[in-house]
This record gives structure tokens, sequence and C-alpha cells, in this order.
């Protein structure tokens, strides 16, 4: 399965934001990687630069490679309503970054892991496709004997309160997809709309 496994801390320096991590280190070295670093005079970046970079920052911090990032933002761009904000309520449905945000996962890569090692179930079913797209409704948990495995859900921190569009059940261990967010209610520092102009070319 096609993933990105380099340097997460190269990648947060690129961008100069814990995107990939929880970037303790960007405290310590937070130049630009490279062999000069801060002392390279750097030109301002382009219209296409600061487009492409958005995007980039984008398929990092959700995981996604260039073609599955493109067909979400066709899909996206042939929903009703800005394609920016559908673009990110698709990234944000997916069933990998859902439970990552209901903390059954601490990070995104890892709840990529468990489903893709078939531990989560949707609506009761085993679902192992981190893209799986949720719908309003859908309810997320463990499958009965990954329940019961205390390694994993001793990760288990609870859903933070601001993810208004989803729902933690503390004494199942399960989540519901309430509904696809809000924009602003997405924490993500992606300027989507660089995006869908990128893609407009």
């Amino acid at each position: 399965m096609a993933r990105y496994n380099g340097p997460k801390t190269k990648i947060s320096r690129i961008f100069g934001e814990p995107i990939l991590g929880n970037g303790k280190w960007l405290t310590k070295n937070s130049n630009p990687p490279g062999q000069h670093g801060a002392a390279r005079k750097r030109k301002s970046l382009g219209e296409y630069a600061l487009q492409l970079r958005e995007k980039q920052k984008a398929k990092y911090t959700y995981g996604v490679l260039e073609r599955q990032f493109r067909n979400t933002f066709e899909e996206a761009a042939r929903l009703k309503g800005v394609t920016g904000e559908n673009l990110i309520k698709l990234l944000e449905a997916r069933l990998d970054n859902t439970v990552f945000r209901l903390g059954i996962a601490p990070s995104r890569p890892a709840a990529r892991q468990l489903v893709s090692h078939k531990h989560i179930t949707v609506n009761g079913e085993v679902v192992n496709i981190p893209s799986f797209q949720l719908k309003a409704g859908d309810k997320v948990g463990f499958k009965e004997k990954s329940e019961n495995n205390t390694s994993l859900t001793s990760q288990i921190r609870g859903k933070n309160p601001k993810f208004s569009w989803l729902d933690w059940n503390d004494t199942e261990k399960t989540g519901t997809f309430i509904t696809y967010p809000d924009r602003e209610s997405v924490p993500e520092n992606i300027k989507e709309q660089l995006i869908v102009e990128l893609y407009s070319k």
C-alpha cells in the first residue's frame, strides 16, 4: 500500500509547521532543510510555487499520494458547493482521519495502520481501506477481538470536544460520524483555494 515513509521532521521544517508528528524538533531547528539552511538567499515564492506548496501540505497532512488526491479533488469538484471546502470535507470523512480525530489512534499514520490491519469496523463490518468515505450516521469502532486487546485500547484518548461533527461513546468505545464538518471547524492550516487555482490551470 503506497504511503509516505520519508523523514517527517524534514517535511515539517519545509512548511514551518508540525504537520507530521508533534513538531518538538521545530523549536530546536526551525530552519528550512538543506545544506545552507536559513543562510541561503531565497527568492519570494511565485504564484505557482505557493499553490503547489499548499497542495503538498494538504497531501502530507492527510497522508494521501498524488493520484488519490487528484481523484478526491475531482470528486469535490462534482459536488454542489465550494470546491475547496468540499475537498476538505472529503478528506476529513476518510476513515483513517476519522479514527485519528476520534482519539482512537495518536496520529494519522497510526490510524491508517489500525484500519489496514483490520482492527476497525464501520457499522459492525470490518473495513480495511483507509480512504473509505464515511457518511452521516456511520458508526466506527473496534472489531470484537481487537476491543479486548489492551495494547490497542490503551491508546484511546477520547475525542477533542471541538470536533463537533463527531460523537464518541466512551462506554461502548464507538464513535459516530454525525455529518460533514464546516470548513471553519477544521483546524488544519490549509488554504484550499490555492489548491483549486492550481488544478484549474
